[in-house]
């Protein structure tokens, strides 16, 4: 392994290149391999966030999702094509490492956050040098775009998926302080009904590409339509009570 290349792991943050630490800028700016995720026909979130700050003589290495939202992530097929594409795409960059050249994964957010960089972890882990640098989280660059403090004091935060069935969903926010939403997409209509019947939905912000340029935050109790973009959270504060 002493002679392996070691692969980076790196949080680029939820938009704005500012908020990028200065280890991942950094890394970028060194990596003689720099791997990022897109879906087909963009340039991809992360590699956009990092425009013109990458080492200049990087190779670049894009990984191509074989889809998005083509398939429900209930259908055997959609799992099949992600472990596919996960080990493919493992191998390319564990044949970068093996010739001892460094590689860098870029990820917006965090790497460990519903991040794709983890399933190239958990494949890679055991047989190269592993290292993972932090980036601030779309929901934290969200709420504080949106001028909002989350929880205080001994209030609890449960972050939600907006794949999960409507019962689910209201269950699980009737009994929350305070809650971030995450994975909103085509799932606007169904958290709106959650969050009605667990009488939050006066509280709910929805949050759209937040800290970058097209950025769109309004109450969701005031957005007209039920259309959602792919970077989009929706956040519910905790009742902040006066000190």
């Amino acid at each position: 392994m002493s002679t392996r290349g070691t692969l980076y792991g790196v949080g680029v943050g939820p938009g704005d290149p500012e908020l990028m630490s200065l280890k991942a800028a950094r890394v970028l700016k060194s990596a003689p391999v720099i791997a990022y995720f897109a879906k087909k026909g963009s340039v991809g979130n992360a590699r956009r966030i990092v425009d013109g700050q990458i080492n200049p003589n990087a190779e670049l290495v894009r990984l191509d999702y074989p889809f998005t939202t083509e398939l429900p992530e209930t259908d055997p097929c959609y799992r099949d094509a992600l472990v596919a594409f996960y080990d493919t795409s493992a191998a390319t960059l564990a044949a970068k490492l093996d010739a001892g050249r460094d590689v860098a994964v870029i990820c917006a957010g965090d790497p460990f956050f519903y991040g794709s960089y983890a399933h190239l972890h958990e494949r890679l882990a055991d047989t190269h040098r592993c290292e993972v640098i932090p980036g601030i989280t779309a929901m934290s660059g969200c709420w504080t775009r949106a001028s909002m403090p989350m929880t205080c004091g001994d209030e609890m935060l449960a972050v939600l998926s907006g794949t999960m069935d409507a019962d689910g969903l209201a269950e699980r926010l009737a009994v929350s302080e305070a809650a971030v939403i995450m994975k909103v997409g085509r799932n606007l209509a169904k958290i709106r009904r959650a969050l009605a019947r667990a009488g939050k939905l006066d509280r709910a912000v929805y949050v759209e590409r937040g800290t970058m340029p097209e950025e769109r935050i309004v109450k969701l109790a005031d957005k007209p339509d039920d259309q959602a973009a792919y970077f989009a959270v929706v956040l519910v504060p905790g009742e902040r009570k006066p000190l």
